[in-house]
């Protein structure tokens, strides 16, 4: 099949306004266009700072000034956020993602302007581990320093403060840093990947800095708000999703009103692909209501990260049937001249193998067969 050719701006198709700027009609699993009006100023200045992380990492600052948190009855409205800003952009959700919900942590710990953060500032969340590297807390006069090093840090080097895991005497711990003490190195990392090329991630490496406890020892991994996250994370990745489907959309119809009318398998791809995205669209409303309203996981034996696993499961299968839809269907013409959707593609399928395929499915497997499940 020909690649499609690119779509016309329509009065009558809102999100195809401004195509290759970001600019993106909202992403809604339950809100109203008229409900959500009210975010759409801030969503709509995403499209101008595409490519420009300082930017974005401001517009995320802003955002966290008036966006909902989870769990506090908007966590619908906060997903649709997140998948609306990832439409735009997936690395623009990249930037937003991590920045809210170290804000999220923060509230859900009870701590409110850590000492020696700056405030307003822009946020990050490092929490991964790597072979050979560790970073440890130690009690130092009356407070706690970090002092090691830290893998997978996201765009350390331009942001101000982190919420940070480290290893402790018993354990495990989250805390929080600013990021621009003297004692903080953030190497230059070397990124080779095509995907999500604006938002390198690197070693950061802590010498005796001053840090404040966010909960205690096994808490950051314990609470509700970790499976939270982790579902907003999958909302971001929905939404580079439906950006994809859009464009893929859009083509046929620039193409249908050109007289190339879409063959019968393209139009196939595209049903498959309404099905896939409308049905985990609908699976994140149901359980950002029920999150919300206090019934999640409420069963006997049932757990939220479960519930985590199976929403992250079922939209990291969505996206990965959507990426190959789209991606067979437009054929390589899109990926070598299109850069917009060449970026939004690399982006996507680097950004949703957060998900660990069957390695996630087995643990929830093994939750399964201890009975946690609704079946």
């Amino acid at each position: 099949m020909a690649s499609p050719a690119a779509p016309a701006n329509s009065p009558g198709r809102p999100e195809q306004a401004a195509r290759g700027t970001g600019t993106a009609a909202p992403v809604l699993t339950a809100s109203t266009p008229e409900e959500f009006a009210q975010w759409m100023p801030l969503l709509g200045r995403v499209g101008p700072l595409v490519g420009n992380p300082p930017a974005l990492l401001g517009l995320a600052a802003e955002a966290g000034g008036s966006w909902p948190l989870p769990g506090g009855g908007g966590t619908g409205t906060l997903w649709e956020l997140l998948a609306s800003v990832a439409a735009a952009d997936v690395a623009a959700a990249r930037i937003f993602e991590p920045h809210l919900d170290a804000l999220a942590i923060l509230q859900q710990a009870g701590v409110t302007a850590p000492a020696g953060t700056a405030p307003g500032g822009s946020w990050g969340v490092f929490a991964a581990e790597g072979p050979g590297m560790r970073l440890d807390a130690t009690l130092a006069g009356a407070g706690v320093v970090l002092s090691g090093s830290k893998p997978w840090c996201s765009l350390a080097g331009q942001l101000d403060n982190a919420v940070v895991t480290a290893h402790t005497d018993d354990g495990r711990a989250a805390f929080a840093v600013s990021l621009r003490h003297p004692g903080v190195d953030c190497e230059e990392p070397e990124w080779v990947a095509r995907g999500l090329r604006e938002i390198p991630s690197g070693t950061v490496h802590f010498d005796q800095v001053p840090a404040v406890p966010v909960g205690g020892t096994g808490w950051y991994h314990s609470r509700p708000g970790f499976a939270w996250g982790g579902m907003g994370v999958a909302a971001c990745w929905l939404g580079g999703a439906v950006g994809a489907a859009r464009e893929f959309r859009h083509g046929l119809q620039a193409g249908a009103d050109a007289g190339r009318q879409p063959d019968q398998l393209a139009l196939a791809a595209l049903g498959e692909a309404d099905r896939v995205i409308t049905a985990a669209l609908q699976y994140l409303a149901r359980t950002a209501s029920r999150l919300d309203d206090g019934t999640l996981a409420t069963g006997a034996g049932q757990s939220t990260w479960s519930e985590a696993q199976r929403v992250r499961g079922t939209v990291a299968a969505a996206v990965e049937r959507v990426l190959h839809l789209v991606g067979t269907n437009r054929g390589p013409g899109p990926l070598a001249f299109d850069e917009p959707y060449a970026k939004r593609m690399a982006d996507l399928a680097l950004y949703v193998r957060q998900h660990h395929g069957h390695r996630d499915d087995a643990q929830l497997g093994n939750l399964v067969l201890a009975g946690d499940c609704q079946w």
